[in-house]
């Protein structure tokens, strides 16, 4: 095992979504690739906004896309007095100091300095102070002010900031608990963190962590940013561009396999490639070949893609998938056709679950009225007739697969000088009670002889 080892953080705070996702996955694919470890950390101190139920959908999520995890996973709440200690450390060290400047005064300073055009960063008012008033204060990290802050990123190449521009970052609140970037620091450097990957809305503070990891004297670990997704108006994913919950996405009928192969796909490229099993994108990614622009979020091409693995999809598992689709509707598939055949059926055309689903209703539920606009193309004489020459033909047929079916058909059709749409549509409408149907043989095969011959009897009743 190599010495790699990278992390996903998110904070239990909602779902995991899909940058999120993206994000954790860029990570396991590349400890992967490099035989190192994939550590999970949820970063709860926010105590007031973080949840269970947010913690448990963050690992429902991740265990749906198969990415497991080697360590983990730890929770930031249990490492307050870990903090502490480091936070001290920085205190005895004279690399922090106590701040006793209030919401008010600061409020004041930053309006001060933006009427003035400078920026409005802490001004190191209690930089020096040697007295201890008693008073709330928070304790802020006592920045270094010269030369820059620079690191060569993974994906973006090197970056630099002034330390000029980076003001004395509060590491503990009023309150005594600690602050996020600090937070994030110690957990890298005692879980030994050698590369952090993340979202590239994180790049102003990482200048700000590495000071704190010299200060420390911790090893600074190597960074590389991922660029952000957007909706389809180039502006940041969020809800209004549709469902961003990984879960969600299970529920409107996608594929796992479906959703990580769109999701890598968003940023990284190899080639022209753009299916790939897991194991072809353990074998070819690599982080530094991750784009530096955004990608935008495309429906259309993971519809496309969930497809392709719907049509690739085992019969057993494909039914087992379909399951809870069917039951959300409140069809029953217990005095049914078998599921694996109904599925088989569907998938070549679905683009979803939910729309295998909803297709596949009529085959366990028989229609209860009948496309009228379809059904007016033809004259009431020429269905009833149409239907009983169909019954006729499969009382008396011996029928097994779905090419002998319709093949019986064709024989309908040759025996009554009729084009195939003036037999099949009127049955196919009769079976599903609409036009958007698989084939007619298809069709019979899964509801069976018997079955079919009722319906088409009930349908020469209701319109002929």
């Amino acid at each position: 095992m190599s010495q790699l080892r990278v992390r996903f953080a998110p904070s239990p705070t909602g779902y995991l979504h899909v940058g999120g996702a993206r994000t954790a996955l860029f990570n396991w694919l590349e400890a992967k690739k490099q035989g190192g470890t994939f550590i999970l950390r949820i970063e709860d101190t926010d105590v007031e906004r973080s949840t269970k139920e947010s913690v448990d959908a963050i690992l429902q999520g991740m265990e749906w896309l198969g990415l497991d995890w080697d360590e983990g996973p730890f929770y930031q709440s249990t490492s307050f007095e870990l903090y502490k200690e480091y936070v001290q450390k920085l205190v005895d060290d004279s690399k922090a100091y106590k701040c006793y400047c209030t919401a008010e005064e600061l409020e004041t300073k930053r309006n001060l300095a933006m009427a003035e055009g400078r920026k409005p960063k802490y001004d190191g008012t209690c930089r020096e102070r040697s007295d201890n008033p008693d008073g709330p204060y928070v304790v802020r990290f006592r920045a270094p002010q010269d030369g820059e802050v620079a690191f060569d990123d993974l994906i973006k190449g090197r970056i630099a900031f002034p330390a000029s521009e980076l003001d004395d970052l509060i590491i503990q609140r009023t309150d005594g608990t600690p602050t996020y970037n600090f937070c994030v620091v110690i957990d890298d450097a005692t879980m030994q963190i050698t590369t952090v990957i993340r979202g590239d809305d994180h790049v102003n503070n990482t200048p700000r962590q590495i000071q704190l990891y010299q200060a420390l004297g911790f090893p600074v670990p190597q960074f590389a940013h991922v660029p952000m997704i957007l909706g389809s108006d180039k502006t940041r994913l969020s809800k209004r561009h549709g469902a961003t919950s990984v879960m969600a996405y299970r529920d409107m009928g996608y594929l796992p396999e479906a959703l990580i192969n769109y999701l890598v796909r968003l940023g990284w490229s190899n080639g022209d490639d753009e299916i790939f099993s897991r194991e072809e994108m353990i074998e070819k990614f690599d982080i530094r070949n991750v784009g530096c622009s955004a990608s935008v979020f495309n429906p259309e091409k993971l519809n496309w893609l969930n497809a392709h693995y719907i049509k690739g999809c085992d019969p057993e598992r494909l039914a087992d998938l379909l399951l809870p689709h069917l039951s959300s509707r409140g069809v029953s598939t217990l005095n049914g056709p078998d599921l694996m055949v109904v599925a088989a059926t569907l998938k070549e055309r679905a683009q979803t679950l939910e729309e295998m689903a909803e297709r596949a209703v009529f085959f366990y539920q028989a229609p209860e009225s009948y496309d009228e606009a379809a059904l007016a193309k033809f004259e009431k004489t020429h269905l009833a007739a149409a239907y009983d020459a169909v019954v006729a033909k499969l009382s008396s047929a011996a029928a097994e697969t779905a090419a002998e079916y319709d093949a019986l058909f064709k024989e309908v059709c040759s025996e009554n000088s009729w084009k195939m749409p003036q037999v099949g549509q009127p049955v196919r409408i009769a079976l599903s009670g609409g036009t958007q149907a698989p084939g007619i043989g298809e069709i019979i095969l899964a509801l069976g002889k018997q079955e079919t011959i009722e319906r088409l009897q009930r349908a020469r009743q209701v319109v002929a």
